[in-house]
């Protein structure tokens, strides 16, 4: 068994064994390899080529060779359309923005107001807008609802109670329909509910009272606004069909 010393590299010391037979290809092997590993050491260069300034550093990994500037038709100044230095002076010192701030009140001045006189003037109203509560009747003077107490169960504010009973033809009518106003959030569930448009709103917000009870409303109360408000109903309704 055979022992060789390889130091020059400033390595640790290895020992390369080989047979006694005589075959020293272990051998020759690794001092082939450790000769090539000392050739390599001694080609790299002593300093990086990094800090040679003719090598240009990518700007997606790195900064500080060359920027935008140096890459015709990708720099843009930021303050190349901007106003001056005289100009921004200008408008410091002669107070444009408060001119311009008079001179759009002085052109509202001489323009009719938008302002409408209530209650003797009135904005229109959308079909859709959801006031005061009524029960509706048929052409025939029938009211139209049915207790079938959906709007009762939909209602999300429980402001409205409902009581039927059978009649002797079979259909089944309401002995008592009560809105608590004060509860009402004027959602819209009862009237999107109604399967045959008994309970519908009215335009009507011009109902304020001076007390609760007043807000409490039955159902002889709410058919009587029906009757009141059912043209301006059906119109709203038919104006409405075409988004239903």
């Amino acid at each position: 068994m055979a022992f060789v010393r390889h130091p020059s590299l400033g390595l640790s010391t290895r020992l390369l064994l080989s047979r006694a037979t005589g075959t020293p290809s272990v051998t020759l092997v690794s001092l082939r390899h450790l000769s090539t590993s000392r050739r390599t050491l001694q080609a790299q260069p002593t300093h990086s080529t990094r800090d040679s300034p003719t090598h240009a550093k990518s700007p997606r990994l790195e900064t500080g060779v060359y920027s935008a500037r140096d890459e015709p038709g990708k720099y843009v100044n930021p303050y190349e359309g901007g106003p001056s230095a005289l100009e921004k002076a200008a408008h410091l010192f002669f107070f444009t923005e408060i001119v311009r701030g008079m001179w759009l009140v002085l052109e509202q001045f001489f323009r009719p107001p938008y302002t409408i006189m209530y209650p003797f003037e009135k904005g229109p109203l959308s079909p859709r807008f959801r006031g005061e509560h009524a029960l509706r009747r048929y052409p025939s003077g029938e009211e139209r609802c049915i207790a079938c107490k959906l709007c009762e169960a939909i209602c999300p504010a429980q402001a409205i109670t409902i009581e039927s009973e059978a009649r002797l033809d079979g259909s089944r009518r309401t002995t008592k329909y009560d809105i608590d106003m004060t509860k009402c959030i004027y959602c819209g569930f009862c009237q999107e509910a109604c399967p045959v448009d008994a309970i519908v709103e009215t335009q009507n917000q011009e109902f304020s009272t001076e007390t609760r009870e007043e807000l409490l409303y039955n159902k002889e109360k709410l058919l009587a606004i029906g009757d009141r408000a059912e043209a301006e109903i059906a119109a709203n309704l038919h104006a409405d069909h075409v988004y239903r």
